[in-house]
Parts: structure tokens; sequence; C-alpha cells
């Protein structure tokens, strides 16, 4: 598996609040940006894998929501994340 538990938590101490509170936006945000990139690598080397594009649309999706989410909320919070992560707006 790509994504192991430790690395997991990583992502969350990190980005997230702690290592176990799993539900912040910038742990979830985080989380997807990996998986993101995991599946855009995998899409170079397979171009006829579909499914796997039909899932990435829907993480990118996800994360637009999550994005706009926090940018409505909390801006200085936006702001820290998309910069930490290097994200586009």
């Amino acid at each position: 598996m790509y994504l192991t538990k430790e690395a997991k938590e990583e992502i969350f101490k990190k980005h997230g609040k702690s290592e176990k509170n799993t539900g912040s936006a910038e742990g979830q945000i985080a989380l997807f940006t990996f998986r993101i990139n995991h599946l855009t690598e995998h899409l170079k080397k397979n171009r006829k894998d579909f499914n796997t594009e039909r899932s990435l649309v829907k993480l990118v999706g996800k994360r637009r929501s999550l994005l706009d989410y926090l940018k409505k909320k909390d801006i200085i919070r936006y702001r820290a994340i998309v910069k930490e992560l290097g994200l586009r707006k």
C-alpha cells in the first residue's frame, strides 16, 4: 500500500492540529493532496486507466470543497494551507 499508517499520522501531525485529530480541514486537505499526487503519477504511466482518472477528479472536487469551506470560515488558515502545500488558487 502506498500510504502506511505512519505516513498518514505524519501528514496529520504536520498539517493538522494533532496526529489523532484526523477531521480537521487542513489535515484532510493535506491527505487529499498526497493522494492526488500519487494518482497523478500513476496516470502518467497508465494513461488509459479511466477508473483511476475518475477517482482523481472526485478527489480534486472534494479538496476544492474543503478549500472553499476553509476560505469561507477562516481566510488565514486557508492562505496558510495553500502556501504550505503549494496549491494553485
